[in-house]
């Protein structure tokens, strides 16, 4: 029997990037008390006047087909609110709707990419990126983030891995696993070189409600000289604590979305009508859940930092936005993958850096995501592993 080349292209992503977690939640099904770092799920539940509106949709018959765009009043919202972010018009036509960002993102470089084409991608990276890229045929070239620069990504360390075969720039900002925001300035010279070279920037928003204070958020799509060429995704994933309702969309160019269409209603031709009526109250305005998270995550991260600095031999790179922290773990004399494995056994679980890229080799990632109880608790543990270790390796 023959497969497609997709399948190829796919085989031996994804799954591995996870053994730790799996490993993890086994151990916390024999037993073992494991508090779970790993995974970004909201530390609070959808809000209740979300779920109301969902539910008073369906009751109302809002569960028939949808348009293939997506349904109008939730266009017409994300427009408006676009539209005020952004600082320039962004019309409903500009607007496609997706089953979360996942979905936006595979369907956009379904759309922009192709074998024998590259996608720069910075690394580390979201785990499911190399698998989106590799989907569409074309190779991803990671670009290093480095730390001394706050994990933000440098115009020049994209010019210089960019070849005639380039197609686009995926940007993630606010980003995951950094927690890295791009500043005005990063924007701008990339855009130069996006225009020099006539390649599409590709921009996952996810986290954007989620920025800390004392940062401010800035979007390739304000830019009008870049409008033509700038594909945001994004979500109520994070913003809202509503993963599980899976709704996203992707805005770009009118003649953008008008091509990427067909390829749309090939996959799913539309949201649910119940879930649109829900998203549109969710992005009429500022979200108090994303409030709520904000000030919660970036406390635990200053938490977190204060602990390791003054207690431990570790490093901790506090971020900027998102739900989690990155620890600088070679003073254990461990690997990423070896240290995570390792503090499993101390009852705390978190992800190897490496799983996200190479950059990140020798970091792991910390999900801010528990409660302040549990969170102190793993961090006692994490203080009491790291000076055992560290004293071993000394």
């Amino acid at each position: 029997m023959k497969y497609s080349p997709v399948l190829d292209r796919l085989s031996g992503l994804g799954g591995a990037k996870w053994e730790i977690h799996a490993h993890a939640r086994a151990r916390a099904r024999q037993g073992h008390d494991v508090i779970e770092l790993t995974i970004g799920n909201p530390d609070v539940a959808a809000p209740a006047e979300l779920i109301e509106a969902a539910t008073a949709a369906m009751r109302a018959g809002r569960t028939q087909y949808s348009s293939g765009r997506g349904e109008e009043g939730l266009r017409e919202a994300l427009a408006a609110r676009y539209t005020e972010s952004a600082g320039r018009p962004i019309g409903a036509d500009q607007v496609l709707c997706f089953p979360g960002t996942q979905t936006a993102l595979y369907a956009v470089l379904m759309g922009l990419a192709e074998p024998d084409t590259e996608v720069l991608v910075g690394d580390p990276m979201y785990a499911t990126y190399e698998g989106v890229v590799a989907a569409s045929g074309a190779a991803l070239v990671p670009v290093p983030l480095r730390s001394e620069r706050g994990f933000r990504i440098a115009a020049e360390d994209i010019a210089a891995r960019i070849t005639p075969q380039t197609r686009a720039v995926l940007l993630n900002t606010p980003h995951n696993p950094t927690g890295a925001v791009l500043r005005p300035e990063d924007i701008d010279a990339i855009g130069r070189l996006a225009v020099a070279h006539d390649l599409w920037l590709i921009v996952d928003e996810v986290y954007e409600e989620l920025v800390f204070d004392g940062v401010a958020f800035t979007s390739p799509l304000a830019r009008a000289d870049l409008a033509e060429r700038v594909v945001v995704v994004s979500s109520i994933s994070k913003s809202h604590a509503a993963p599980g309702f899976r709704s996203g969309w992707c805005i770009g160019s009118a003649a953008f979305t008008e091509r990427l269409l067909p390829l749309s209603e090939s996959m799913l031709f539309g949201n649910q009508p119940f879930i649109a009526d829900m998203t549109a109250l969710a992005v009429s305005g500022p979200s108090e859940a994303a409030a709520g998270m904000r000030h919660r995550f970036a406390a635990r991260a200053k938490y977190l930092a204060e602990r390791l600095t003054q207690e431990t031999r570790l490093r901790v790179h506090r971020p900027e936005a998102g739900m989690f922290a990155l620890i600088d773990v070679a003073a254990t004399g461990m690997s990423d993958r070896d240290y995570a494995l390792d503090l499993i056994e101390s009852g705390v679980a978190v992800m190897p850096g490496s799983a996200f890229g190479q950059s990140l080799a020798g970091w792991v990632r910390v999900a801010l995501t528990v409660d302040d109880d549990r969170f102190r608790r793993a961090c006692d543990r994490i203080v009491t592993h790291a000076n055992a270790k560290c004293r071993i390796g000394a």
